[in-house]
């Protein structure tokens, strides 16, 4: 496919790339495309629905990652966030397992709570677990979109019911809005594959 064309009309924006030098492709099942892309060491930005408003990125407009991959947060560091290496990643965690992996015991939907990670967990999910062996916890509930969905396949692939969830956007950079912003940050990043509506864009050398 040559052409990738999106179009929202609650904005009544139409946005179009053609002969991209990059694979663009609309697989039958995006989700499970992209827990696999996650699971297999690939960085994958999400771009999905309508853009979102406060301080942390939720699953509209992310950055997603293997927690479980002990050099996910030098990657993201050096290679998209362009940030400092001491600088943490959060999870994202199926509500009903938040218990299981997290001394927490309300929702934090929002990822506003700090709390510590279990210390039988945090080998399991090292990229999410910060020097004093906290996290800025979100929760996703049943419910919640396709975000939900793609946390529940990773799971179902992993056994581990949390993705790493950062926002979408380079250092300096507010969170990407517009399908034009996605692929910029995508294409100017080590960022592996961009999910964006039901497309897939990947790049040859990606990973997973």
């Amino acid at each position: 496919m040559s052409d990738f064309i999106y179009h929202d009309d609650r904005a009544g924006r139409r946005w179009s790339l053609r002969n991209a030098p990059i694979k663009i492709e609309r697989p039958p099942d995006l989700i499970e495309r992209v827990a696999r892309l996650i699971a297999g060491g690939g960085i994958v930005g999400w771009f999905q629905q309508g853009a979102e408003f406060g301080p942390r990125a939720l699953g509209f407009r992310s950055i997603v990652a293997d927690p479980r991959n002990p050099d996910m947060p030098r990657r993201l560091n050096e290679q998209v966030k362009h940030r400092q290496w001491f600088r943490p990643y959060a999870p994202a965690v199926l509500l009903e397992h938040l218990e299981e992996w997290f001394e927490l015991h309300e929702p934090s939907p929002h990822m506003l709570l700090v709390a510590k990670v279990h210390d039988a967990k945090t080998a399991r999910v090292p990229a999410i677990v910060h020097a004093d062996g906290t996290a800025r916890v979100q929760t996703v509930a049943p419910g919640d979109g396709p975000f939900r969905e793609l946390i529940e396949r990773f799971f179902q692939l992993t056994g581990v019911p949390i993705v790493l969830n950062t926002s979408f956007n380079d250092h300096g950079e507010p969170i990407v809005e517009s399908p034009l912003d996605a692929y910029q940050c995508f294409a100017t990043t080590a960022i592996d594959a961009l999910a964006i509506g039901s497309f897939l864009v990947t790049k040859a050398n990606a990973h997973g």
